[in-house]
């Protein structure tokens, strides 16, 4: 079958993995037990790919190793970037090993993000559009990142966000709301033990000495998120869709808590935590009862869309670029969009009705000749 010039690139969330890392030949990141979901699509000729980026580091470091690894150049995290975060300026080269084997001038990329991950591609729209004034003023004549340079956003062709904290998650700021307890948050004993799996909470995770804003979880709390938004906003011929999850009902008080039979153990008790919580950030953002209902991880209502941007409700017949379309919210929990853990979920179906959304997006595209 002939592959279109759509390049389907899959962005992992927090304490994920890719096809650069040696797991994902065992349990790869997407698809998980039931197999990989990247060489299912281009068995059906749909030509993807899962990238490989920080673990836990910030969205802009993300963003620079997706770009080296997509156009196969070393990392370059920018030379203001690393003076002010306080790390080295280049990371692992891709220059041998491109995640797209072959790019063309006809080449349009497909974003495909889960949970962080969203924010990740997000971010990599953006400075592909606009690049980055400090970093090109810093470095002389052309040294700088591909990425810097901005001008490219003609080749980002969709964004898609499964389980995203577009808006940040109250995961993270529970932890440091001195009017909440979270561990009088009453959770079955086995769920403790689970939950140590998540990188959520206090922690030491920059022996290197380089800034607490550098990493994934400082941009997740709702805060930083909405900081992040404002500099971000939305590509006018990008395509957007947004997959929120949920995997909580009300109970009698009238909180949100986990249905057993399609929550993973790891997300019980960080579910009840957001389920019952109620707080205002140092900014003013107020999580109300509307931020209870979750995935296990992700408050649903921030996985909608970046409260900045333009939004709608999905509808097929209006598909526009420029605005976010929210899909139907999907219920399970955080890891079941990308196939589950203890519980296989079959993905194949849905990423394949989702691609073939977007070819037929691009067809449309072609035929009116905005290219």
């Amino acid at each position: 079958m002939t592959m279109s010039r759509l390049k389907y690139v899959f962005v992992h969330g927090l304490s994920g993995w890719g096809s650069y890392d040696p797991i994902n030949r065992r349990i790869p990141y997407w698809g998980m037990q039931g197999g990989d979901l990247t060489a299912y699509l281009r068995e059906k000729g749909y030509d993807s790919y899962a990238a490989s980026v920080s673990p836990i580091g910030s969205a802009w470091d993300r963003a620079c190793e997706l770009y080296a690894q997509i156009f196969g150049t070393i990392t370059d995290y920018g030379v203001f970037h690393s003076m002010e975060m306080r790390h080295g300026r280049f990371g692992k080269d891709f220059s041998g090993e491109p995640l797209i084997p072959e790019m063309t001038d006809d080449t349009r990329l497909v974003l495909i993000g889960h949970s962080f991950g969203g924010a990740t591609i997000r971010l990599f729209a953006r400075l592909m559009a606009d690049g980055s004034e400090k970093e090109r003023k810093l470095c002389p004549g052309d040294s700088y990142s591909g990425l810097f340079s901005g001008n490219k956003a003609g080749m980002i062709h969709s964004i898609v966000t499964l389980a995203s904290p577009h808006n940040g998650s109250t995961v993270y700021d529970l932890f440091e709301d001195e009017d909440f307890d979270p561990e009088s948050v009453e959770a079955p004993v086995w769920s403790d033990v689970a939950v140590r799996m998540l990188s959520v909470g206090k922690k030491n995770h920059n022996p290197d000495g380089r800034s607490d804003s550098d990493f994934a979880d400082h941009d997740m709390h709702m805060d930083n998120a909405a900081a992040l938004n404002r500099k971000i906003g939305v590509l006018p011929d990008t395509y957007y869709f947004s997959y929120p999850l949920c995997c909580t009902e009300a109970d009698e008080a009238g909180h949100q808590i986990p249905i057993q039979e399609i929550t993973e153990p790891v997300y019980m008790k960080r579910s009840l935590q957001i389920g019952c919580y109620i707080g205002v950030t140092d900014a003013g953002i107020v999580a109300d009862e509307s931020w209870q209902a979750n995935d296990g991880l992700v408050n649903t209502i921030s996985a909608y869309a970046p409260a900045t941007d333009p939004q709608r409700p999905f509808d097929p017949k209006h598909t526009e670029p420029g605005i976010w379309n929210i899909m139907p919210v999907i219920r399970g929990d955080h890891m079941s969009i990308h196939g589950g853990f203890l519980r296989r979920e079959d993905i194949r179906p849905f990423f394949l009705k989702l691609v073939r959304r977007i070819e037929k997006l691009d067809a449309r595209t072609e035929r009116s000749g905005d290219l």
